[in-house]
């Protein structure tokens, strides 16, 4: 592979207007230039754009989930757990984008000296998995309690008479403090048990991966992936909850109501009226807590606002359910069929294998995987979901202090600081409060912030390079393989792709094969969950990525193809839950295909061709 394929991490050129974007991000964060020694690493190492987590540039406060993981990811594979192969992940920023790279244990003697650990201490949890994942339930559902329970109050003019009173030796500026202390202690803290098992999870699976391709070696990926599908887990759970909305207004004669609104709003307004309008929306109300709690969007940006912030989600998805449902359509995952096709394969490959020995092996590997996959899935629910919805709008809390005394012109001002300077400008604004003087922030953060937006905008236009760095000669790391869908071919795919004139012209490109199976269809490209409402029946979802509000799309698309991610994303295992093919991980797909275009996409082999 040409070491001239990506630029180097130093070679990058700075975006004219954005000097001194730097000082958004936290100072570890951006490629150095000033230090020698930690220059000469970071040449030495290969980075990859993590779009599978950020579609877009990072805004200053939002920084927080991508400390967190690099925090909770690498801690858990180094410190605690001691997984032989690779460190942690470490990460750099440039231009507003992440970029990532895995650490890997190089020395053979090291390698073997954390296997022994690894097996104590994994070896633990996997016998135990069940009762630990209980314990894990009761500690995160007592930090979501935590952080829907942190009161946010407004500094008054004078504090109440039961200060004095009662004694209470505190003010309202303190509580301010500590209430955003307590917010962020809790987002780091429901990061850390995210972590708790995920690499776990995935290491099961890899190693079960790594089983059958060296007993089968000619055994596509997708056909292990089946071996672990048709388990339900609980992230079908607000998908299935809204198929139970869409049943109900079907059986209370309110489906005419739910087809003639776009919007909730109306919609409610006409129920209301009526019994059976009633009763379907105290069904919904009953949905609601916690099954709303679900991002718009992956849940990483303070923009993914829940379907609870905006009820005209769900009820979008509602209605497409209804409507299928009227036209005689099935709305029910095909989870009989999946599960049959699954015992197959399983029973196939395990009828190949030599001996009682490796029959052994691959039954405990498969277990294992299996018992482990629920939680791959189910702490997206919890955390990126419902314990972000709830935090995002916390901030926006102080936000609103914030711009009531003047240190920012509008609440969603809030994200473009960094969690340090919010807290230096409260500290600023509780002690101009308690002493009776004009603070300085409001004098100092409307300008900051008027810039950084303009910044913004640039990161924005420009476009991040998939890779920075010389690939290496071969990509194993596992969780790079199956989550991001890196790998040489891959690479070597996007880099053709960037040398092209014009991405349209492109007829032919590939991704990761991530569900079996060859379908034709129209393209419709779809960036945001909000444009899933205008997909046909029969059409081939085109995106950058996917996340369960995108769930109602998967019973009307005959595939799926997305930009980024590996055999172990969203889209990947939705799909073939759906039995539906799915070739993720691609790069460029949502610049090369327009909507309405013809196209094939090959789930068996990862290759999609445009047909007109």
């Amino acid at each position: 592979m040409s070491n001239r394929q990506f630029p180097g991490p130093h070679d990058v050129e700075p975006i004219k207007g954005t000097e001194g974007w730097e000082r958004m991000y936290p100072y570890q964060y951006p490629f150095t230039r000033d230090d020698p020694e930690r220059a000469a690493y970071e040449k030495g190492m290969f980075w990859f754009y993590d779009g599978l987590h950020y579609p877009e540039p990072m805004y200053p406060f939002d920084m927080i989930w991508d400390e967190a993981w690099y925090l909770a990811l690498s801690q858990f594979n180094t410190r605690i757990f001691s997984i032989p192969p690779v460190y942690g992940v470490d990460h750099r920023i440039i231009n507003g984008y992440v970029y990532i790279t895995p650490v890997a244990v190089k020395d053979p003697k090291e390698v073997e000296k954390r296997v022994g650990h690894f097996i104590e201490r994994a070896g633990y949890y996997y016998q135990n998995w069940d009762a630990l994942v209980d314990k894990w339930e009761v500690k995160i559902k007592a930090t979501i309690s935590g952080i829907e329970n942190v009161k946010v109050d407004p500094l008054p003019e004078l504090e109440d008479m039961s200060v004095v009173v009662e004694g209470l030796g505190e003010s309202k500026g303190y509580k301010l403090l500590k209430a955003y202390d307590d917010i962020i202690d809790l987002g780091i803290r429901c990061w850390q048990y995210h972590f708790e098992f995920l690499n776990l999870g995935y290491a099961a699976y890899v190693t079960f991966m790594d089983y059958c391709q060296k007993q089968f070696p000619d055994i596509p990926l997708q056909s292990v992936t089946q071996m672990v599908s048709g388990i339900d887990v609980l992230m079908y759970r607000p998908d299935e909850e809204l198929k139970n909305l869409a049943r109900l207004a079907v059986e209370l004669d309110m489906a005419n109501v739910v087809c003639a609104h776009d919007s909730f709003a109306p919609a409610q307004a006409a129920m209301s009226t009526t019994n059976s309008g009633r009763k379907w929306l105290d069904a919904l109300e009953k949905a609601r807590y916690p099954w709303f709690n679900v991002s718009s969007g992956t849940g990483w940006y303070h923009h993914d606002r829940s379907w609870n912030d905006d009820l005209d989600l769900p009820f979008s998805s509602i209605r497409m359910y209804v409507e299928q449902l009227i036209a005689g359509q099935s709305i029910e995952r095909p989870t009989e069929q999946v599960a049959k096709e699954r015992d197959r394969i399983t029973a196939e490959y395990r009828a190949l294998l030599p001996d009682a020995d490796a029959v052994e092996a691959y039954d405990q590997l498969l277990q294992t995987a299996r018992t482990v996959f629920p939680y791959v899935e189910n702490h997206l629910f919890y955390v990126e979901h419902w314990f972000h919805s709830v935090f995002w709008n916390k901030i926006r809390e102080v936000g609103a202090i914030m711009k009531d005394h003047g240190f920012i012109a509008d609440i969603e001002d809030v994200w473009f600081l960094k969690r340090a300077e919010i807290k230096e400008a409260l500290w600023d604004l509780v002690t101009a409060w308690a002493t009776g003087v004009k603070p300085r922030g409001p004098k100092v953060w409307p300008t900051e912030i008027a810039w950084r937006k303009g910044v913004m905008d640039k990161f924005r236009q420009w476009k991040p390079p998939p890779a920075l760095g010389v690939p290496p000669d071969v990509i194993q790391e596992p969780f790079t393989v199956v989550l991001w869908g890196i790998t040489n071919d891959s690479l070597k795919a996007w880099s053709k792709a960037r040398e092209a004139t014009n991405l349209t012209d492109i007829k032919q490109f590939t991704g990761f094969a991530a569900s079996p199976g060859t379908v034709e269809g129209k393209a419709r490209v779809c960036r945001l969950a909000s444009e899933i409402r205008d997909l046909q029946a029969g059409e081939i979802l085109v995106a950058p990525t996917t996340s369960p509000t995108w769930a109602p799309a998967f019973s009307k698309i005959k595939a799926c193809v997305t930009d980024v991610g590996g055999i172990m994303c969203h889209a990947a295992i939705v799909c073939r839950e759906y039995g539906m093919p799915a070739v993720v991980g691609t790069g460029h797909a949502t610049s090369i295909l327009k909507t309405g275009q013809l196209i094939r996409v090959n789930g068996t082999t990862g290759e999609i061709t445009v047909l007109d």
